[in-house]
């Protein structure tokens, strides 16, 4: 099993931008959010979880399964009603997480049994916020001033300032986050993230 090393940043941070550079280098990258995306739609016990908490209308009957599929398997999650609910209530999204994050941490630990290589990246937005730091072994951080963030997620989204600003007030505050991390990397456009990479790499795995 190899060891798992987290990576995570505020929206708009560029983790992913990382995660890539850490992959070109031939680390393998658990994508912990679209894991969790892929999960609302296939996985029967949060699809029956999900259903009893905001009820029928948060999957959509998709058209092209096969009829004689089994009950439920032919739906898709309808994130424009699930997000419209859960991030107008701190409720109501701490309740959506408790459903989802405990089988995608659970899959990223069975995931990372199955990897040869001396470490592997985690990659989640919400690694403090969800307890998603279960069987991690350090934290990398991705640090990114304000303005180039919100400036990335609006281009990136195609939404507005006030629409950034609101996803971003159910994250931690970044300057928190890094402080939690065991590593940082800056991502602010200016510096390089290469060699900041390459640097960390030699350190991970000399500390293993």
């Amino acid at each position: 099993m190899s060891v798992i090393i987290g990576l995570t940043g505020g929206i708009g941070s560029g983790k992913s931008t990382i995660a890539k550079v850490f992959a070109n280098m031939g680390i393998p990258i658990f994508d912990a959010d679209t894991t969790a995306k892929n999960l609302m739609n296939s996985n029967p016990i949060i699809k029956e979880k999900l259903i009893a908490a905001f009820g029928a209308e948060v999957y959509l009957h998709d058209s092209r399964a096969h009829e004689n599929v089994a009950e439920n398997s032919n739906q898709i999650l309808n994130r424009a009603y699930l997000s419209k609910l859960v991030f107008s209530d701190q409720h109501k999204l701490a309740l959506l997480n408790s459903i989802v994050h405990p089988i995608t941490i659970q899959a990223a630990l069975d995931w990372a049994a199955t990897q040869n290589t001396p470490y592997v990246i985690k990659e989640a937005a919400l690694f403090f916020e969800s307890g998603a730091t279960i069987g991690v072994h350090k934290i990398i951080g991705v640090s990114a001033p304000m303005a180039v963030r919100i400036n990335r997620v609006m281009k990136r989204d195609h939404c507005s300032r006030a629409d950034v600003k609101q996803r971003m007030s159910h994250q931690i505050e970044e300057s928190l986050k890094m402080k939690l991390s065991d590593w940082v990397i800056v991502n602010d456009d200016v510096q390089l993230v290469i060699p900041q990479v390459v640097a960390l790499h030699e350190t991970i795995l000399a500390s293993l």
